[in-house]
């Protein structure tokens, strides 16, 4: 290191130093491409080849890695220190190798994820369009078997063939259902809202069996009604959270592919997810941040500040198993 500090050591953290200074990485964790030093690995997947209006969030990666520079390392809420918890690594991007090619783009995800898991890292994933979601379970899946899933969004992702594909941002949750990757009875969609062409839009989802809080249920509710549902329907085995910025109110995420009136508010979502702690989380996504259609950076702001609670809540899971294998109960120390 050439720059030395010399009147405050605790600047020998990165974390610790002006958040104007040093390289963009995720929360400034450091940047790594060693699997064996990484307990939670934060990972951009810059690809919107499953759109279906308006393209953008390729570049929500890098937009929302500037963006959480601008935060800090101890959650003033929760008093969860993730970074202390867990070896957090920016474990750099997922980048797509034939992004022309939908199926194939998708497979190169899975691959890549298979790698990470199989190392034993939660993966923490920034986007990217809601496509991405369904490869990344694949590889959660094969670790754990089928998961719970908490996801909040504007939209169910349900959906089915569109134009001649069935693999876009609007069907990832089905095609998850079909593939036996989540369990429909221990996922809850919330925030689902918006106009739309087809009057079983949500169909899919309720056949199913998976629970969908639409926005005028969470608005009479509110948001701790809503966490304990969520909390309820995921109950004690393994869960994956998936975060769709659309879920948002348009006023406070305005950079997004598909807006939808009449969204959640920051505050609400941050207390949602806060509320959420205690669950046995292996991984999570934040989705369709497309800074193109952005003011003054607020849709990736907010989009980092969502990131960070999601971030601690897998540092507690982490933090917690860690415990659970190392008890006499489960047979003393890890190998």
């Amino acid at each position: 290191m050439i720059k030395q500090p010399t009147a405050y050591q605790d600047l020998q953290d990165p974390q610790a130093r002006p958040r104007y200074a040093g390289i963009a990485s995720f929360f400034r964790a450091p940047p790594s491409q060693d699997l064996t030093d990484t307990d939670i690995g934060l990972i951009g997947v810059p690809f919107d080849g499953g759109v279906t209006n308006r393209s953008g969030a390729r570049h929500g990666p890098r937009a929302v890695r500037e963006q959480s520079t601008l935060l800090r390392r101890i959650n003033a809420a929760t008093r969860v220190q993730p970074f202390a918890a867990a070896r957090v690594r920016d474990l750099g991007d997922c980048w797509i190798e034939r992004p022309y090619d939908l199926i194939t783009a998708l497979s190169e995800i899975e691959a890549f994820y298979r790698i990470v898991t199989a190392a034993g890292i939660v993966p923490l994933s920034v986007g990217g369009d809601h496509s991405i979601s369904l490869p990344i379970l694949r590889a959660v899946a094969a670790m754990h078997g089928p998961v719970g899933m908490i996801h909040i969004d504007a939209h169910s992702d349900t959906g089915d063939d569109y134009l001649g594909s069935r693999f876009h941002h609007g069907a990832p949750f089905r095609r998850a259902a079909e593939e036996n990757l989540i369990d429909p009875q221990r996922v809850i969609q919330i925030g689902i809202r918006g106009t739309t062409n087809d009057p079983d839009m949500w169909g899919f989802s309720q056949r199913s069996g998976m629970r969908v809080v639409s926005m005028d249920e969470f608005a009479d509710l509110g948001w701790r009604a809503v966490a304990e549902e969520a909390r309820r329907i995921a109950g004690t085995g393994k869960v994956y959270l998936t975060y769709d910025i659309d879920s948002l109110d348009p006023s406070q995420a305005p950079g997004t592919g598909t807006p939808e009136a009449g969204g959640i508010g920051v505050h609400e979502a941050l207390r949602l997810l806060r509320s959420l702690q205690g669950l046995d989380l292996v991984g999570g996504d934040l989705v369709e941040v497309a800074p193109s259609f952005d003011v003054g950076t607020l849709t990736a702001f907010n989009g980092a500040s969502i990131l960070f609670e999601i971030l601690c809540l897998l540092a507690e899971a982490f933090q917690q198993r860690t415990r659970d294998q190392r008890s006499p109960e489960a047979g003393g120390e890890r190998a």
